[in-house]
């Protein structure tokens, strides 16, 4: 190769590096540098007020003190129960949706538009909305199950059988816009060969949904639950505007929970030890949804 086209290759391997410079300096100072401080706060009783004055090395204790914490444990029972019962009911209902607008409905694509917006919607807005349609006097849903009878009427958030209920509810139908964006496109990339193939063969509408719709989306269906486990475990926005954790921590999920003991209680340490062992969990989550990936994506 000869100097002028090194040097040409030099320039252009230059102008490469600085396109991609800004997004590397914020990875760096906004994820990789934070993320670095935060391992050494796991080992530090540290209250910022006072400074640099203020670090006390504990070493293990921030672990020894989350493993009898009452709290700890409540709020990662509440994580499970908010994982758990989200992910797959926004994915059933997504596939469900996605089915319907696909096969039997005209413009749906403007329609796939209208189910997308609550997912890019602000947080904080649909939260607010939702905790004046909760509300247990004057809120339209209880308005409608009083008009249908119901004497019991749920408390919703007020209550602490009801609120992580309702912010379940909440977060379902923002992330079922997701799920029906997606499955739509995998269904989409499904041979229509297969549906005729089988309407030859007699099949009926919800056999070809079990035997050739639902095989076909599990590559997308892992992509799915993938995304979802990790947001749900990082539920934060919804529980701070909605509950702030309550009542009686019924709604108290990890990442509230850092939170609070960072800003609230000042145990910055304490609260970089939970944050870590948020991040383990759904690290060994991801890993072991990594390993049934054969399983998921197995086609027929």
């Amino acid at each position: 190769m000869n100097n002028g086209k090194r040097r040409h290759l030099n320039r252009d391997n230059v102008a490469g590096y600085l396109f991609i410079l800004p997004n590397f300096l914020g990875v760096v100072v906004f994820i990789l540098f934070p993320l670095l401080i935060s391992l050494f706060m796991v080992f530090m009783d540290w209250d910022y007020l006072r400074g640099i004055d203020g670090i006390e090395w504990v070493w293990f204790d921030n672990f020894k003190t989350l493993i009898h914490d009452e709290y700890f444990w409540i709020s990662l029972k509440n994580n499970a129960i908010f994982t758990g019962v989200t992910v797959p009911a926004a994915m059933l209902i997504g596939l469900i949706i996605a089915v319907v607008l696909n096969s039997f409905v005209y413009f749906k694509n403007v329609l796939r538009v209208l189910f997308f917006l609550p997912y890019v919607s602000s947080i904080v807005a649909i939260s607010i909305v939702w905790s004046v349609l909760y509300n247990p006097t004057q809120g339209p849903i209880n308005q409608f199950l009083k008009g249908l009878g119901v004497e019991q009427l749920p408390g919703w958030l007020s209550s602490q059988h009801w609120a992580l209920t309702a912010i379940m509810i909440m977060v379902i139908w923002t992330y079922t816009g997701y799920t029906l964006v997606l499955y739509m496109a995998g269904i989409q990339g499904i041979s229509k060969d297969l549906y005729e193939a089988a309407d030859i063969d007699g099949a009926s509408k919800l056999r070809q949904f079990f035997s050739i719709t639902v095989p076909m989306l599990k590559p997308t269906s892992f992509l799915i639950a993938v995304t979802l486990v990790i947001s749900t475990f990082q539920v934060f926005a919804a529980v701070s505007v909605m509950t702030k954790g309550g009542p009686l921590n019924s709604t108290m999920v990890l990442s509230y929970y850092i939170y609070i003991q960072a800003f609230q209680y000042y145990k910055v340490g304490y609260a970089a030890a939970v944050s870590w062992v948020l991040f383990l969990i759904i690290f060994l989550v991801t890993i072991v949804q990594w390993k049934g990936q054969k399983k998921w994506q197995d086609q027929f």
